[in-house]
């Protein structure tokens, strides 16, 4: 359940700053996974895959960084490091 909350949080997060640039969608995600946030990054790409669904990040890849410091002050997150869109004058031909 933790890890549905944290990645449902990013993916609002991320659909917020796609609205925020007027963009058509997600192209890349890069995320970073604290030591102690208790998921691999295949774990968290299935929860965000699932959460992502029907959004503007539906189709975007993930670039995801794994952390072993049991100590960072962040051990237990998951951050968004990078966010990749594409607005709708990319779009067109």
């Amino acid at each position: 359940m933790h890890e549905t909350a944290l990645v449902r949080n990013l993916v609002q997060r991320v659909e917020k700053l796609c609205a925020d640039e007027q963009a058509q969608r997600v192209v890349e995600v890069a995320v970073w996974l604290g030591a102690l946030c208790h998921m691999s990054p295949e774990h968290f790409t299935d929860h965000f895959r699932q959460e992502a669904a029907g959004t503007c990040a539906d189709q975007a890849q993930l670039r995801i960084e794994t952390s072993d410091d049991i100590n960072h002050p962040n051990a237990q997150d998951v951050l968004l490091r990078s966010l990749d869109v594409e607005t709708e004058d990319e779009a067109s031909p």
